[in-house]
């Protein structure tokens, strides 16, 4: 499921990069902002990433969209691919499969 053309090694790239910070920017939510927001009272984790992650989520979902065609996806692939994206890890998993 690679690409097969070099003239889209930007995109992909890209895509790469986004899916990468996307999956940082969740695990930093769910396994440090949520606790600190709960647990200590303070919110300013969970606002501080709330929106650079909605952006990256959002950019992700786009560009996934915006690739399938180019990397040959089918309707299961791109299914797992969105569906990762909801998963803790699931963008790392893209990236190492299907990239």
């Amino acid at each position: 499921m690679n690409e097969k053309n070099g003239n889209n090694t930007g995109i992909i790239s890209l895509f790469k990069i986004i899916s990468f910070l996307e999956g940082l920017s969740y695990i930093g939510l769910l396994f440090v902002g949520v606790p600190v927001k709960y647990l200590a009272g303070n919110s300013l984790v969970v606002k501080s990433l709330g929106m650079p992650h909605g952006l990256l989520f959002l950019a992700y979902i786009i560009l996934a969209l915006f690739i399938r065609s180019r990397m040959k996806w089918d309707t299961k692939t791109t299914f797992i691919v969105l569906i990762a994206s909801l998963l803790p890890f699931g963008t790392f998993y893209v990236n190492k499969k299907y990239l």
